[in-house]
């Protein structure tokens, strides 16, 4: 049996009454589907409960826009005959006109277990807006892909918080949309009006093809599984001006630029024997983004036992040796990046300057690396209470 999603247990039972008699908003986009390929606003469009209006994050409601940093509009759905508002344009915020006339704003969207995605913020904003309103939030709960054990990296340094990271947490949290929901209420003190809607049949341990469950492209460019995987670490290549595979049919497993030789870099990586992965030899050409039409050498990253590998550390191997193939290379791409008109995108990404500076100055990996135990640890038991599985 797949796993049950938060949205089929709200729609379906047992958590009817959390919307019924209601007018109900939905924060939603292609993802957000049943174990049926249903959409939740279809499936919302029946029932004792009225659908008011529909809200999408970073992409859009259909998930149309391909590049991060390009605002969607608002609009209205022809199908549904609500309007659909954007929350990654003007405002990150529900306003209080949008919020007009709704009683319950549902979230049901796909994260993919890593700091910087933004939906998680969404959520977040949207928390915010609703306790400022009067209106309640129901977050429905989906499985954290990449399971819900594995804690990697340092947490983010307050002093670099921005719209990809709110929150002082790891890189990688171990949690599903609706234990951040719960997380960020609670601890980090949004104290909104909210009630989760588990899944049943989840366990920490499942990766997302153990669910059962449709995999729906969250976003443009995690079109699998596989590069969920790898996403938390190569994201990281989004603030360098390396291409990180986009205007490719692997983004995030595609690394690489115009002045690396693959073979020469691949093997080199090869020799560290870094658990869970091979680095294959590539040379490719992206059609649109950073080096659209150029010929760029790097290497594809293959993981070989995704239980092993830690995809943080993997990217901080990749950058120290990018970093040595091309010293004289400029590396590290300008602001602005997601709202942040000053700071380095790396540096927002990372949750602070330490990996920046430390690649600069040719500082080993291991030394990079040797403070992320204490603030996995401290994570670890910080979200215990959050837990719901």
């Amino acid at each position: 049996m797949p796993v049950r999603l938060g949205l089929e247990r709200l729609i379906d039972g047992p958590d009817r009454s959390l919307i019924e008699g209601k007018r109900v908003g939905l924060v939603c986009n292609p993802a957000s589907i049943d174990s049926q390929l249903a959409h939740a606003s279809d499936r919302l469009r029946e029932g004792d409960w009225t659908l008011t209006a529909l809200f999408g994050p970073q992409h859009g409601f259909r998930s149309d826009l391909q590049e991060n940093m390009i605002e969607s509009p608002h609009a209205r759905d022809a199908k549904r005959r609500v309007p659909v508002y954007s929350l990654y344009s003007e405002t990150r915020e529900p306003t209080a006109e949008m919020l007009a006339g709704i009683d319950v704003l549902v979230v049901d969207l796909q994260d993919v277990g890593t700091r910087i995605y933004t939906y998680i913020y969404t959520m977040a904003n949207c928390l915010r807006a609703a306790r400022g309103h009067g209106v309640r939030v129901v977050v429905c709960d989906r499985p954290n892909p990449i399971n819900g054990q594995d804690v990697e990296g340092a947490a983010l340094d307050p002093d670099y918080t921005s719209f990809v990271g709110q929150f002082p947490i790891p890189m990688r949290h171990g949690l599903t949309i609706g234990e951040a929901a719960r997380l960020f209420n609670v601890h980090f003190g949004l104290n909104a009006a909210v009630d989760v809607v588990t899944m049943d049949g989840w366990r920490r341990d499942m990766w997302f093809d153990d669910t059962g469950l449709p995999w729906v492209l969250p976003s443009p460019n995690i079109p699998t599984l596989d590069t969920a995987v790898v996403y938390p670490g190569a994201v990281l290549f989004e603030g360098t001006l390396l291409s990180e595979g986009r205007g490719t049919t692997r983004p995030f497993e595609l690394i690489g630029a115009p002045w690396i030789d693959g073979e020469r870099f691949a093997e080199t990586l090869n020799h560290r024997g870094l658990p869970g992965v091979y680095f294959r030899p590539v040379f490719f050409e992206p059609t649109f983004h950073k080096h659209a039409r150029t010929l760029c050498g790097g290497c594809q990253i293959h993981v070989t036992d995704r239980r092993a590998f830690r995809p943080m550390r993997v990217a901080v191997e990749m950058l120290a040796e990018f970093r040595r193939e091309a010293p004289a290379q400029a590396m590290w791409r300008d602001p602005p990046y997601e709202y942040e008109q000053v700071k380095p995108p790396i540096d927002i990404l990372y949750g602070s300057d330490r990996l920046r500076r430390a690649i600069d100055a040719g500082k080993d990996s291991d030394a990079i690396v040797a403070d992320w135990p204490h603030d996995e640890d401290a994570f670890h038991r910080l979200r215990e209470r959050f837990l719901l599985y």
